[in-house]
């Protein structure tokens, strides 16, 4: 295989450690409506500010999230809109895998 295909293995390997977590999953659906600062996102993730603000570190630091400063608020929002597409079409997947357990469930009863 060549190198450069090993490298982006090893890249989407890391990156996809990123999204083993819920919280970071739900607050890439948070953003892709658009930007909102960190209280918007406590607000609707319903966790200790502190937490949200780690996981916004984590992602912006993998480079799946952008900020901007204005005033004193900072806002943030997805870098690549493909990161969206990307776990949509994950959730689109499991939302199918789902439904078929839940139509097996139903033969089997």
């Amino acid at each position: 295989m060549e190198d450069s295909n090993k490298r982006i293995f090893e890249l989407q390997a890391e990156v996809c450690k990123i999204f083993t977590n819920a919280k970071r999953l739900e607050i890439i659906h948070a953003l892709k409506e658009g930007e909102k600062t960190v209280t918007e996102l406590v607000e609707i993730l319903g966790i200790p500010k502190a937490n949200v603000s780690q996981h916004l570190s984590i992602l912006k630091n993998r480079g799946i999230l952008k900020s901007r400063r204005e005033g004193v608020n900072i806002y943030y929002s997805i870098s690549n809109p493909k990161v969206i597409q990307a776990c949509n079409l994950m959730r689109e997947v499991l939302s199918e895998q789902l439904k078929d357990q839940e139509l097996l469930f139903l033969t089997k009863l």
